[in-house]
Parts: C-alpha cells; structure tokens; sequence
C-alpha cells in the first residue's frame, strides 16, 4: 500500500520527518540508537509511533530522562501526569493494593473500586453519579456510545471535526481527524461531523466579523433540528489545540440538545482532574452534561483507568452488556485512581493550575508582542496554546517553524509536541511550579529567537 504523499499533522507532530532525523543525528548516541532500532524491528511502524523519537529510562515529578541521562521538562506527558511522574502517594497506594488484592475477576467485586465509583459520584457535576470503569478512553467512549443508543431509541451522533475520542473504529468514527479515519473503509452509520469553536480560524470567519457570535453553536442546533433522531452530541468541551469556547457555546447547545431529544456527551480524557482549572472542564462552562468520559490521568500516571460517569436517569441497560471489560474494577489501578484524586484535592492542583495558567498565559501574550510568529496564545488552567503562523494577516500555518522551535527547545529540555502542525501544545503535571513554568517559558522564546533569526529550515 502506498504512503499518503503529505503526512497528517493534527494529533501531533510527525515521527518521519527529516528534521527529527537530524536531531537524533546530532543528539542520540549508539545506545540509544540500538535500542531504537531494536524497537523498530519489532512494532508495527505508525504515525505518530514507531519509529520512536528517543528512548526514555526514569521519570518522576514534570521530568522524563532519556537513556543518555538528559532531563526534560515534559510538557505532553499523554495528559497522564496530572499528580506528576511516579507520584510518591500513587506508588505506595499501588505497592499495598498489591499485597491486598492484586486482581478482581468478573461477576465479583471489592472496596477499593466501590470506594473510587462513590468518590467520582461525589465530586462529579449535578446529578453524574453512575459509573462504569473501563481500562482505556477509547472504550469507555464506546461505552457512552452504546448508552447513548439504548436511552434514546437513536443512533445518529453529531461531533467534531480535529476532534480526537480515540483510535478504535467506533471511536474514529465520532473523531474528526484525517490521519485516523482517511482511507479507512466503512466507519459508524449516522456520525454527523460540524465544525469545532476555532474563532481563530472559524470557517465562518468570525475574527471579521467582530468576533463570535455564536454561529457555529446554531449550526450544532441546525442539524438537530434538521435530522431530527440525532441520540446524542458528544465532543471535548475544550480541544487539546487547544479550542476554547466561549461559555454561551456550551449553554447553547446544552439547551438544544434538552429541546430536541438528544444527550450531551462530553469526553473529557485528558482534562479532566484539575487541569483546566477545575476539577472537571466542563464546571468552567457552568454545564452538566448526561454524560462525562474521563481517563488518562485517572490512573495516576501509572495504570490505564477510564470512567463513565452518567446521570441517574441513564441507568437503563441492566439487562445488557455495555462495557464488560476484564479488568473493568481492577483493584490496583481503582488504588492508584483514589491516590491521584486525594492528591489533587489535598495539595489543591486545580486551584494551582487555575493560577499559575493565568501567569503563564499572561507571559505568552507578551511573547506575541515581541514575535510575529505567534499569531495567537489560548489557554485555560494548564492546558496552553501557541499557535505560529507566516503572516498574522493571511493566518498561514508556520508548520516548518513550528516544528523547528519543537526540536530547539527539546535540545533545551523542554518537551511538548504540536497539534494541527503549527500549535505548540503545552500541558505539564500540575505540580509544576511557578518557577520551572518560567524556566519552560524561557526555553521557548530562547527558541522562537533561535528560528526567527535564521535557523535552517529543512524543506520536506
């Protein structure tokens, strides 16, 4: 089968372009290279994967160490690392879960997962206080989905486009990114897709007209109406480029979804737990949906764990099989999911993250004085955005210079990866501090100097 000719870049940067291979040139020794190789002997190579970028031998707090002993500051982290890398607390939890009760096979169940599904019940918005437990995000979206079906007697979905719910096929679906769903073959029936709220590149052109106005939150209103069955809306209440709504978007579609018979899903896998500020995203929108998928960092950076929690009105598939996942009440990873949330709550992550991404957004707005290549900074909590463009007025997409201030800021120690090919994502464990945050900021800017003044761009 033939490569597609030009590489997707909206999940993330691009794993076989020539600059990364001259950056491991330049930076990997013949141990690191081995190993590399040795990787890609055996897995099955795929963007955004194999071939891998180096080869990782410690983590703990926002650090990851490379096989070579340099640190970075790891500013993607998978979203994993909310309570940092190999968080103490989440250790020890795992470490006596373990001797307590290492695995909980099906039909039975144990404490430590009844205590999560009760604390998640808790602390979750309105009335979400049912729950099932799943080992990743992209199946508890296919749980969501099933439900979604049964409630409602429907099948049809509305969602994003440059959404991401995850690599499943179900998952794919629903998602709106080329570089899973192109050439894939037949996907779900009845997966509507309508733009995401860019209003920096709304395709109704929003930024001339005074900024938005809500259009693309009627058009979600517009398509329910005009299907008519749609069974539920589901999407990110803030994407990981990231997009970030205005609040009347999310009311707006809240209200269309009760008046035309169709749920609000809302996956928040990689958010959710403090770091937009709240302890859920979509409390900053001051909206309940029927139903909110989280993961992630729900393992404390160590296990997999995903969780739907849905209203009580939605408990109606007991004579059905919705998720049924082996390890669905895993008691370790239930262990790790407890540590994590009590860690957050106790050392006030969310509240910290609320503050210092104000600091942080603040510093990248005055990066934009100085620097014509950021057309636009976005942020909420420690979820941050650099978007890098040729020309502020055209709004062209800087994708060879955004991927040459990645590897220069990488040979600094600052990890991150960019989305839609120009964006630099930025996403530490929020245990960050003030003070690394500004060490991280500087790495940037030291990086955006580097390329404004004349790096050599390697043309593709």
């Amino acid at each position: 089968m033939a490569a597609m000719e030009k590489p997707h870049r909206s999940e993330g940067d691009i794993n076989i372009s020539p600059r990364r291979r001259k950056w491991q040139e330049e930076n990997l020794n013949g141990q690191t290279r081995a190993l590399l190789a040795e990787d890609e002997k055996y897995f099955l190579k795929q963007s955004l994967s194999t071939p891998c970028l180096n080869a990782m031998r410690a983590c703990g707090g926002i650090w990851i160490e490379d096989l070579q002993g340099r640190r970075y500051m790891d500013f993607h982290g998978n979203n994993v690392h909310q309570v940092g890398f190999a968080n103490p607390a989440v250790i020890a939890a795992i470490k006596e879960q373990l001797d307590r009760l290492s695995f909980c096979t099906r039909r039975y169940t144990n404490r430590v997962a009844v205590d999560l599904a009760k604390k998640l019940a808790g602390i979750a918005p309105g009335d979400l206080n049912r729950v099932l437990f799943c080992p990743g995000g992209a199946e508890a979206i296919g749980v969501a989905l099933k439900l979604a079906r049964i409630a409602t007697g429907r099948h049809k979905t509305i969602s994003m486009w440059d959404s991401f719910h995850g690599a499943s096929l179900d998952a794919i679906s629903i998602g709106g990114e080329a570089i899973f769903r192109q050439d894939m073959g037949p996907l779900l029936p009845g997966t509507e897709h309508v733009p995401p709220p860019d209003e920096y590149r709304c395709i109704y052109e929003c930024r001339g007209r005074g900024g938005c106005d809500m259009m693309c939150a009627r058009y979600v209103e517009y398509v329910l109406e005009k299907e008519g069955d749609i069974a539920a809306v589901i999407a990110e209440p803030v994407r990981s480029t990231p997009y970030i709504p205005k609040p009347e978007y999310w009311r707006i579609i809240r209200k269309a979804c009760d008046r035309h018979g169709a749920l609000l899903i809302f996956d928040e896998i990689p958010h959710a737990l403090g770091r937009t500020g709240r302890m859920f995203t979509c409390e900053n929108f001051d909206v309940v949906p029927d139903m909110l998928v989280i993961g992630k960092g729900l393992g404390g950076g160590v296990l997999p764990l995903a969780a739907l929690i849905a209203r009580e009105g939605l408990d109606v598939a007991g004579n059905r099989a919705l998720g049924h996942y082996t390890h669905e009440k895993s008691p370790v990873a239930c262990a790790a999911a407890l540590a994590a949330i009590r860690f957050i709550e106790e050392n006030r992550l969310a509240e910290h993250a609320r503050e210092l991404g104000q600091h942080a957004l603040g510093r990248t707005a005055g990066m934009m004085e100085r620097h014509s290549l950021i057309g636009d900074v976005r942020g909420l909590g420690l979820l941050l955005g650099i978007e890098l463009v040729r020309d502020r007025t055209t709004g062209e997409r800087a994708m060879e210079e955004a991927e040459a201030v990645m590897y220069a800021a990488l040979s600094r120690g600052l990890s991150f990866k960019l989305t839609m090919g120009n964006i630099l994502t930025l996403t530490p464990a929020l245990t960050i501090t003030r003070a690394e945050m500004d060490r991280a900021l500087d790495i940037i800017e030291a990086s955006l100097e580097e390329v404004e003044s004349g790096f050599p761009l390697l043309r593709e």
